[in-house]
């Protein structure tokens, strides 16, 4: 069966239209549904110089894998002209359309999964959304109290236990229930959406050397420790607290299925510089299968051609890998 995934073209202004006209001139085992203004991407195809012709969604028709030079396309009517480079307000609304009609087509099987090109929160924020992201857009219309960050390439996934914090806050805030919520969504989407049967996750200690037997801090022993014997208890395969400089190397790495910092840059400056442009972002813990590029809105690039689509077409594959798994799952 073809699987039909649904792209958002993101902030206008910026890289997302470029990205989807980009991956359009290849071949896809997928039916992309890119939902988006036609006018947005044709406009940016002849900017580009790239030929695009756009079919409008049906949905009573069955999935079909998308052929080079050709998109479907879920048209939603952007609310003033959309000039590469240059932001609008006014678009702030079209951006949050579009992830609604995402998120309500993924909720009722509309497709089997959601892609993200990247988004200006600030446009959203000043046209009167109050709107801290994608993830948290998407958490609250599935109604699901916690979702957990993962960045991923192809061999190597870096999980967070506390995502856009102050530094000076994380430790307060990586409690054991915390840690203990995370890895259970993390060792539980590793089995639903990545066909993984035993997880074996590597946990990184808070404190340089992970506390150096509490001469460096105290969060291993009466936290973290504590946290992951009780996730154990509970059959679960967990190496650590291990001291975050030697965690992410051949020797840990190549006998685990993912890593869990305890914060964003713990984890993501490792998994960026082994990957960036070739990642995807990912979030665990709703009902539906979600992930986005790894980088931003390039507005100086947005129109140029000098865009990488490197890490949408990873956030497509992802998608369609975790969609897979997830149809097998629930067949058994």
């Amino acid at each position: 069966m073809t699987l039909r995934l649904a792209i958002t073209a993101g902030e206008p202004a910026g890289i997302g239209p470029d990205l989807c006209v980009m991956i359009a001139q290849q071949v896809h085992d997928a039916e992309l549904v890119v939902i988006a203004d036609s006018d947005v991407l044709l406009q940016r195809a002849a900017a580009l110089n790239l030929p695009l012709t756009l079919t409008p969604f049906e949905a009573d028709q069955p999935a079909a894998p998308s052929a080079p030079g050709h998109l479907t396309v879920f048209q939603v009517s952007a609310n003033a002209p959309a000039e590469a480079g240059n932001l609008d307000v006014r678009n702030g609304r079209y951006v949050l359309d579009t992830l609604t009609i995402a998120a309500e087509g993924a909720l009722d099987g509309r497709w089997d999964a959601i892609v993200t090109a990247p988004v200006h929160k600030g446009v959203i924020n000043d046209e009167g959304v109050k709107v801290s992201g994608h993830t948290e857009y998407f958490r609250d219309h599935c109604g699901v109290e916690e979702v957990v960050m993962m960045l991923a390439t192809e061999d190597l996934r870096v999980a967070l236990v506390t995502t856009h914090l102050p530094l000076r806050d994380v430790a307060d805030a990586c409690t054991a229930d915390r840690i203990k919520r995370v890895t259970r969504i993390l060792h539980q989407d590793l089995q639903t959406f990545f066909g993984v049967s035993e997880p074996h996750i590597l946990v990184a200690g808070l404190n340089p050397h992970a506390g150096e037997d509490g001469h460096l801090g105290r969060e291993e022993i009466d936290t973290i420790i504590p946290a992951m014997n009780d996730l154990r208890s509970e059959g679960m395969h967990l190496s650590g607290p291990l001291p975050a400089d030697t965690l992410f190397t051949p020797k840990y790495l190549d006998n685990a299925d993912a890593a869990l910092a305890m914060y964003h840059d713990q984890g993501l400056p490792v998994l960026k510089f082994h990957g960036f442009g070739r990642a995807a972002n990912i979030t665990l813990g709703m009902p539906i299968v979600r992930t986005s590029v790894d980088h931003g809105t390039a507005l100086d690039l947005a129109g140029t051609g000098k865009a990488d689509a490197g890490s949408l077409m990873t956030a497509i594959r992802v998608a369609a890998q975790m969609a897979t798994h997830r149809k097998k799952t629930k067949d058994l």
